[in-house]
């Protein structure tokens, strides 16, 4: 995984085999259960309680952002737990995400890798991340989020098609795969840049490894 190159590194086995038809065909509804699961973990979610004008909340922390900035702005640190938490977040937020993408039809692990492999270096905060640089990564980081949205469309329409493809043949179109993988793989990059903040590397503007 931690090869030359960029420093965070994403692949996805491609499935070189008979996927399952009948999950594909279900997928936007097998999946909810392991959505709330990550819903919970990502972030709040709000849900009418029994009684009229009751509300439940179930709060989770999602990814660390504003901890670490201030660690590495006023102590020059980057605790180690914090960059855990989020690593394994983003991992299993890839899981999901490549279930979704129809990628992989093994239901996503809470804790194992399966076919989804991303990884990055635990900083070394005070020889290699610059103590301001996190208050305007976000803002460095605005031409990925345009290429990104755009991306994301396109990613959209070949899941559509890869998704009638293997209903027909069973199999995920390669260039297809490999352009779904390419995006998440941007994506993440810019994320562990400007939203987790463990390199400061500029993300490169490509889809490829």
């Amino acid at each position: 995984m931690m090869g030359a190159g960029y420093p965070v590194q994403f692949s996805v086995d491609y499935p070189d085999r008979s996927l399952n038809r009948l999950t594909t065909v279900f997928r936007i509804v097998i999946v909810i259960p392991i959505a709330i699961v990550l819903s919970t973990l990502a972030g709040t979610m709000w849900q009418s309680g029994p009684h009229e004008g009751s509300t439940v909340v179930a709060a989770g922390a999602g990814l660390v952002f504003l901890g670490p900035l201030l660690m590495i702005l006023f102590r020059r640190k980057y605790p180690r737990w914090w960059f855990d938490w989020n690593r394994e977040l983003l991992r299993f937020s890839n899981r999901v995400t490549a279930y979704v993408a129809l990628m992989d039809d093994r239901y996503p692990s809470t804790d194992e890798e399966q076919s989804v492999h991303l990884g990055f270096p635990y900083p070394d905060a005070p020889r290699e991340l610059n103590r301001w640089l996190p208050l305007v990564k976000w803002l460095l980081a605005i031409p990925h989020y345009v290429v990104l949205f755009f991306l994301g469309i396109a990613a959209f329409g070949a899941v559509v098609v890869a998704w009638f493809a293997i209903l027909f043949t069973g199999r995920y179109p390669r260039p297809l795969f490999d352009f779904i993988e390419g995006v998440l793989r941007w994506s993440n990059r810019v994320t562990a840049y400007a939203a987790i903040l463990v390199t400061d590397e500029y993300p490169p503007f490509r889809l490829s490894a």
